[in-house]
């Protein structure tokens, strides 16, 4: 084989890596997004029984692995508290 085509699928094979690489990124900036919208849900949703900045925590901690759903309590069931009694 001649150099230039030991550049070429030297090039082609960084193009691919790169493509990737960007794409596996893109996916997780998703369900990142997608974990806090839902975090932000819950807390419309639940309001003071919701720890809603620990659910946001929890997100960008794992990249939107588990995202939370606000009809699912084993979901959200770390993100729960007790209300104050205020009498």
């Amino acid at each position: 084989m001649s150099k230039l085509s030991n550049r070429i699928i030297v090039l082609l094979v960084i193009i691919f890596a790169v493509l990737c690489f960007t794409a596996s990124t893109t996916d997780a900036e998703r369900n990142i997004g997608a974990c806090i919208r839902n975090c932000a849900q819950c807390t419309k949703m639940f309001g003071t029984y919701f720890m809603g900045q620990k659910c946001v925590d929890f997100c960008v901690k794992y990249k939107g692995k588990l995202i939370p759903d606000c009809e699912d309590e084993y979901s959200i069931r770390p993100f729960l508290q007790e209300a104050e009694n205020d009498y």
